[in-house]
């Protein structure tokens, strides 16, 4: 068994306790990570605030070469820590390899944006005679300690997508990887110490929740906080943050709204690979379609032939639907799942669980009195609502909490942006899929779904605060 150790101030330390790992897919031991004392955090917290000046100090271009060797580091070492990834949180082996890969692509263009983030100069205006005379430089700074904590659906990619913005800004980070998903993050770190960044300026933390959770968020070094996970977690992030500038990509419930005149076999293909891909674990994932009466039979006969056609098991086989993250997680899903059957939905797939493995479900007829029409599942599970209007939808669609993403199905463009003006959500997509990405395209959450934009130039600049020096000219 193998026993992980953290990155710290350049080196890699264990601690006396440790939380072992095991896979979801069958529960193997797949090794050990340090419990951290609240001792130890403050030892990496203070090796990350001695290191800042120095890193601050360099140029962008400096800083973009370290990020460059961890980019080449991840693509060759991409199956090693792809086929951990597949191990640790059950998702297909393809997928995890692509998503090494993507973070790679993900840390370059990084590196090339902050290069292209400048201050700028500016001249008095008229407001009175005295600020014609004056002039502003603008420049961007570091905001210095980030603190980065990444979920267990991508335990690689958000992670790097929090950490490469965050130090090609000049800011130091340190690093906290989900528990389930630790392995595979300090994966990520061990690119990062081979590329050889100075000492202190990348660190990770692993331990649990109940003694060092609240902890780091509280930390009087940490200066900004970028988290994703839940909504509840990210809610408790706010109150402990404080006055902190955060960053919050929480939960969702993506609806794909389906008019009249949509392509219904396209819209079919494009929500079946939207609601089930790595078992409907993910923020993005389409979790309910609302679709017009007058079409709905022929939409959901063509989802059901989708989703008979997605394949049930392991995910070395690559397999569509595999074992979510853990029992509580199938356990919840299956308490939804129960919900809607017995206030009478309409099951059109088989509904079957073993273990934490659960079928992919697909129910008609749901109701809005039903869990499912409003809570987000995190799982393989997609309910229909059908709806006799578009003002009936998106009414639906704005009742959640959440307003992550959204889908508009239709042929009728203009349409489409009418709805999308109306819907209360960060992302419309049309004709497609919810998803995350391009990497560079904004992305963001409203209501229950986030705080702060994302997306890597967003991101870089989220972690970095404008500071004006003002002169007079002559």
């Amino acid at each position: 068994m193998t026993q992980y150790k953290n990155y710290i101030n350049g080196e890699w330390k264990v601690s006396e306790n440790e939380i072992t790992i095991s896979s979801p897919i069958n529960n193997e031991i797949l090794g050990t990570v340090p419990a951290m004392t609240q001792a130890e955090v403050d030892y990496a917290m203070a090796s990350a605030r001695a290191a800042l000046p120095a890193w601050r100090a360099l140029s962008a271009v400096e800083r973009a070469a370290y990020l460059h060797k961890v980019a080449d580091i991840l693509e060759r070492d991409q199956e090693k820590i792809g086929e951990i990834l597949a191990k640790e949180v059950a998702k297909g082996i393809k997928a995890a390899v692509g998503e090494v890969v993507r973070t790679a692509d993900l840390i370059r263009y990084a590196a090339e944006e902050g290069i292209r983030i400048h201050g700028q100069v500016m001249e008095g205006g008229g407001f009175e005679a005295a600020s014609k005379k004056k002039l502003a430089v603008v420049r961007r700074e570091p905001v210095g300690v980030v603190l980065a904590i990444a979920p267990f659906n991508y335990p690689v990619n958000l992670s790097g997508s929090k950490i490469a913005p965050a130090l090609i800004g000049g800011n130091v980070v340190m690093f906290k990887p989900p528990t389930q998903g630790s392995i595979s993050g300090l994966l990520l770190a061990q690119a990062f110490a081979e590329a050889g960044l100075p000492a202190g300026v990348f660190n990770t933390i692993t331990g649990r929740g109940s003694e060092i959770g609240d902890y780091i968020i509280e930390h009087k070094e940490v200066n900004y906080i970028n988290f994703t996970g839940s909504t509840p977690i990210g809610e408790r992030i706010g109150k402990l943050a404080g006055m902190r500038p955060i960053m919050l990509e929480l939960g969702g419930k993506d609806a794909a709204v389906v008019l009249e005149d949509a392509d219904l076999e396209h819209a079919a293909k494009q929500i079946v690979g939207g609601a089930y891909s790595y078992s409907g674990q993910r923020c993005t994932a389409i979790k309910r379609v609302i679709v017009m009466e007058s079409v709905a039979d022929k939409l959901a006969a063509l989802i059901k032939a989708e989703v008979e056609k997605l394949t049930v098991g392991d995910p070395f086989d690559n397999a569509d639907i595999t074992p979510v993250i853990d029992n509580a997680s199938a356990d919840f899903i299956w308490g939804l799942i129960q919900d809607a059957q017995e206030k009478g939905a309409s099951a059109l797939t088989e509904i079957k669980r073993e273990a934490n493995l659960i079928w992919p479900a697909l129910f008609d007829h749901v109701t809005l009195d039903m869990k499912l029409a409003w809570e987000e599942p995190f799982g393989p599970v997609l309910p229909i609502i059908r709806v006799t209007s578009v003002e009936e939808a998106i009414q639906i669609c704005n009742q959640s909490e959440f307003g992550l993403q959204s889908s508009v199905f239709t042929n009728d463009f203009p349409k489409a942006f009418e709805i999308a003006e109306k819907l209360e959500v960060g992302t419309v997509h049309i004709n497609n899929k919810t998803q995350r990405g391009p990497d560079n395209f904004p992305f963001l959450g409203v209501k229950g779904s986030g705080a702060g934009v994302q997306g890597i130039r967003y991101s870089i600049e989220a972690m970095t605060q404008v500071k004006s020096i003002v002169f007079d000219v002559k």
